[in-house]
């Protein structure tokens, strides 16, 4: 009999402060991987599934992926986009979501095009920079590594570009969003673009681990019966991903059927099954899948 063969140690930075680091542990956690660290220890190997964990500094990972010194590594879309070494985003991970927008003192500047010959607070010049060149304005960006807010106060900047989540510490400092969104970020699995053959088969793997687990997050499993009759009509409230799973009961003239439902429309849909004829009305959460 064959024996199973080992793959290539993949090399998978994971975040190891802020609000990415968390969520991003209890992802992979969840997927089936070793990431509990004791002791806060900067490199945990995960020898049943051949990976090596390395907890970096967010904004460091796409640096370390785009370098090629590891293979893949979670971090923002934002950090991804500003630092811009060709690290690619391989999936979208669903927290840590967050909006990025131009501010300036009300009605001073209303549209990107104001923003031509201004000075432009920011902790993300990359991300900035790239989005300023594609709609042809050029301004002065001011690179700041805390708190952008205050820096039209203190008159070094016209306008900051930076993370808005209420608004509410733009507007303690005089300041209003203006123009459309710059980027809607959040967490992502990224992948170096120039991987073996190897090593992308392994991190596709990876890749779908985490995919299964999002999938088991935001879909519930619904089981019910019902007659012939109506199994048309109760289809169609479930069309689940390829198609519901029927089969004939013992009793004549009915039907049990399976099939996968958002998780947020789970108890609006055993309304409707009800309502149509199903019996038997079972929700059932999911650890994980492969769709």
């Amino acid at each position: 009999m064959a024996r199973f063969q080992r793959v290539t140690t993949l090399r998978i930075a994971v975040p190891n402060k802020g609000s990415l680091s968390l969520p991003s542990e209890q992802l992979l956690a969840a997927a089936g991987y070793r990431v509990h660290r004791a002791n806060r220890e900067l490199m945990i190997d995960d020898t049943r599934n051949d990976v090596r964990f390395f907890f970096l500094r967010p904004r460091d990972i796409a640096l370390y992926v785009g370098t090629g010194t590891l293979d893949a590594g979670i971090t923002g879309r934002d950090l991804l986009i500003d630092a811009d070494t060709g690290a690619e985003e391989s999936l979208a991970l669903g927290y840590s979501e967050s909006t990025f927008r131009f501010a300036s003192r009300p009605d001073e500047l209303t549209t990107v095009a104001d923003l031509a010959g201004r000075r432009v607070a920011t902790s993300y010049p990359g991300l900035v920079g790239q989005y300023l060149a594609r709609h042809g304005v050029e301004a002065k960006l001011v690179r700041l590594d805390g708190a952008v807010e205050t820096s039209v106060q203190l008159g070094i900047a016209d306008a900051v570009a930076d993370v808005v989540e209420t608004g509410t510490s733009l507007r303690n400092s005089g300041l209003a969003v203006f123009g459309e969104p710059i980027l809607r970020s959040e967490a992502v699995l990224i992948r170096r673009p120039d991987l073996t053959p190897e090593v992308s088969a392994g991190i596709d793997r990876v890749q779908r681990r985490l995919e299964g687990v999002l999938i088991a997050r935001n879909y519930v499993m619904i089981d019910f019966d019902c007659p012939t009759a109506i199994l048309d009509q109760a289809c169609a409230l479930v069309p689940g991903v390829e198609s519901p799973t029927v089969s004939p009961l013992a009793r004549e003239g009915w039907m049990a059927v399976r099939s996968l439902v958002p998780r947020d429309r789970a108890a609006i849909v055993m309304d409707e099954l009800w309502e149509v004829g199903a019996r038997a009305i079972l929700v059932s959460a999911l650890e994980s899948s492969r769709i």
